[in-house]
């Protein structure tokens, strides 16, 4: 994470970070299941080392700056909440995003990883577990990542002031950084694997989802097992597993895998859709398809 300027041209904004608290305390007040899951959220953010407290010594610090946050939900996954930390708050007109070095853009294009994708028979797709957040940020630099929240998700005491230690959804510099860790992991492994294996995560990734096709059950079934060999030595964890190929799905743990793909069954017909960059992929038909409604 690079500023333009060292350091940030950031004035002190935890005036407007305790207001927005206060609006995001009445809301979840006021439903009672937004706020377990939110609470829910911010404690798995600490149980993964994600974020950590503020400590006494770092309090006294003048360089820092505060992240508002609030909740998102996935039109398509209504019972889940993701906290975003906004990045793009100002104050005083200025903004964290606005403060960072975007980096250069490592990602392939979407048309042709989706071309990619269906070249040959068996095809297969991942996504990369809450890829940001593997990467970690410079420790001094968690102190622009500063954050207001309750100790144990209790409203009745005095927020208390944590950090990120990670790389944020929706950071300007947070696709970079994430792309440019996800190809050194590559890199520094090359050597040890399959040449296929290492043009997939340079060619067949778009952000943090993998799709591939190759032509035959024994290969895809052999790059599944590298790819997440791979990825893993960086801190990367592969999951949500979905192939047009009833082997290959089979190879991979129920827990690995999509709910679509458990249920899937190739001795019968049916409409088996699965998202592929914003477009439906039918799974057993392997056909592509939009949804307009």
């Amino acid at each position: 994470m690079r500023s333009k300027r060292e350091p940030p041209c950031l004035e002190n904004n935890k005036p407007q970070a305790e207001y927005r608290l206060q609006l995001l305390k009445r809301r979840l007040q006021n439903d009672l299941p937004l706020k377990e899951k939110y609470r829910d959220f911010m404690d798995k953010l600490f149980d993964k080392g994600y974020a950590k407290k503020v400590s006494n010594e770092d309090l006294l610090l003048n360089e820092r700056w505060y992240l508002p946050h609030h909740p998102v939900f996935h039109p398509q996954k209504p019972d889940k909440v993701r906290v975003v930390f906004d990045c793009a708050a100002k104050y005083r007109g200025a903004s964290l995003n606005e403060q960072l070095l975007q980096g250069p853009d490592l990602t392939n294009t979407l048309v042709g990883v989706l071309t990619r994708f269906r070249q040959e028979p068996v095809a297969f797709v991942s996504d990369i577990e809450a890829m940001f957040y593997q990467v970690q940020v410079c420790p001094t630099d968690s102190n622009y990542l500063r954050f207001l929240w309750w100790s144990n998700g209790n409203f009745n005491q005095e927020p208390e002031e944590y950090q990120m230690r990670v790389h944020l959804f929706g950071g300007a510099s947070s696709p970079s950084c994430a792309s440019y860790a996800l190809r050194k992991t590559v890199d520094d492994n090359s050597l040890e694997l399959d040449a296929a294996t290492v043009k997939i995560v340079k060619e067949n990734f778009y952000v943090d989802d993998c799709l591939r096709s190759v032509p035959s059950e024994d290969k895809a079934i052999r790059l599944v097992s590298e790819l997440r060999e791979m990825l893993s030595r960086g801190g990367f964890r592969l999951t949500k597993w979905i192939s047009n190929s009833k082997a290959v799905n089979e190879t991979i743990s129920e827990s690995e895998r999509l709910p679509t793909a458990k249920v899937l069954d190739f001795n019968k017909t049916q409409d088996v859709r699965q998202r592929a960059l914003g477009i439906q992929w039918n799974v057993q038909a392997d056909t592509f398809g939009f949804k307009t409604a």
